[in-house]
């Protein structure tokens, strides 16, 4: 079988639909900043420190993050930049010409820009690469997953060979003091809202880069996406987590404002988050997980890892409940999670604990990989199931292994007939 024929052979013969994640990048920025640093970088509101950032991060559990801030509350790279060194990291692990990348699909919460788009601005940071096709996928911590789900998908189609889907968050700058201090409210005295301080000791930044080929690895793990899926029940429920409105009930836009000044003085550009309905938001979630094992698409058994994208530490233990009370528990040693050391990064953080995972050593060819990624925007859920594999899994070596097959019976019928090929005395 020549070598040339075997994309054809391939395409013809239906084995093209499957997507690999062969590399992970990743970028975060500065050094790791721990709890009693986390206000000489956002600043103290008012020169006070905060009432109520010791109670949250006793609950969120979170030891250290990243910020793309400095000391002085300014930032030291964008959401773009940031997103850019992701991909320049898995490229530059895979030794791949960034030229033969042929789709660059980018998620994030708030990009740099209003206009254009979050993958326009990631693709200028790379001039190395060629024009190609660029998706920008926006949301809250799905974002990431819609933007590998793209990746895969267009894979898994044959449209592309070489895809990079990217993750990227910089919310703290969101969260500067000056910005509140400019609020009417915070010049009368008054407290931060907690919807809004709630969030500004639970988010942080960086971002993180998967290559996604139509075979695995020449060398080393790569993981097969079995499948991806993401959930809205937007159509049921409120807004939860929201910035742009003053009010998630009349969802006033900032832009219907007499001014862009009087809507950021008013908090409308604030970054919130109602707590109230967080448990909502996990349950839903929890009760999709349990619907997939119900048509069969998740044995717990089987799953030798999973990733749940919990914002909080508080919320590990009411999904550990609810799945004991339909038991359906994934036990405790088989659970990964960075969210400790790295920080709650969004739609970014599903990138960052696999890449951590990744490079862990741990995995073996065969293992099961399943991704939970609950999202508070407006109650959306996202789901993925990986298998680990090495090259042995790719389709060529199928394919030559078909062709090897096929030569050697070949032989064996030319060897019988006394070398005549066919032809002789019959």
């Amino acid at each position: 079988m020549q070598s040339s024929s075997l994309d054809a052979q391939l395409s013809s013969s239906g084995q093209y639909p499957s997507a690999y994640i062969t590399h992970i990048g990743k970028y975060l920025p500065g050094e790791p900043i721990a709890n009693d640093e986390m206000e000489d970088y956002l600043g103290r509101v008012g020169d006070r420190p905060s009432r109520v950032k010791s109670r949250i991060l006793k609950s969120n559990g979170i030891q250290q993050r990243y910020y793309a801030l400095d000391r002085q509350q300014r930032t030291t790279i964008s959401n773009g930049q940031m997103a850019a060194a992701a991909v320049r990291d898995v490229l530059g692990q895979s030794g791949l010409n960034p030229r033969a990348v042929d789709l660059l699909a980018c998620g994030t919460t708030w990009p740099d820009q209003l206009v254009p788009g979050f993958a326009s601005m990631v693709h200028g940071e790379l001039p190395e690469l060629a024009p190609l096709e660029a998706t920008s996928h926006l949301g809250v911590c799905c974002a990431g997953v819609a933007a590998l789900k793209y990746a895969a998908n267009q894979v898994q189609l044959g449209q592309k060979r070489q895809a990079v889907a990217v993750a990227s968050e910089l919310a703290s700058r969101l969260f500067k003091n000056t910005r509140f201090e400019a609020e009417t409210g915070t010049q009368a005295g008054e407290n931060l809202p907690f919807d809004t301080e709630f969030l500004r000791w639970m988010l942080s930044d960086g971002a993180g880069a998967f290559l996604v080929s139509d075979r695995p690895a020449p060398q080393g793990l790569s993981l097969k996406v079995e499948w991806i899926e993401s959930i809205s029940h937007a159509n049921a429920h409120p807004v939860c987590m929201y910035a742009g409105v003053d009010d998630p009930d009349t969802l006033n836009s900032w832009m219907d404002y007499p001014s862009q000044a009087e809507a950021a003085t008013q908090g409308a550009i604030n970054l919130r988050q109602n707590i109230r309905l967080l448990d909502k938001v996990v349950q839903l979630g929890v009760e999709g997980w349990l619907r997939l094992i119900e048509a069969g698409r998740v044995q717990p058994d089987d799953v030798d890892w999973l990733l749940c994208h919990y914002s909080s530490h508080f919320f590990r233990s009411q999904i550990i409940e609810l799945l004991e009370k339909a038991g359906c528990m994934i036990p405790e040693e088989k659970w990964f999670t960075n969210l400790y050391t790295r920080g709650n990064t969004g739609c970014a953080s599903i990138y960052l604990m696999l890449e951590e995972l990744f490079h862990s050593g741990k995995l073996q060819r065969g293992q099961k990989i399943f991704c939970f990624v609950p999202e508070s925007g407006r109650f959306t859920t996202a789901y993925m199931m990986l298998t680990v594999v090495d090259a042995s899994e790719s389709p060529l070596n199928s394919l030559r292994q078909e062709g090897n097959e096929i030569q050697s019976v070949n032989s064996r019928i030319f060897q019988e007939d006394g070398g005549s090929g066919g032809n002789g005395d019959r």
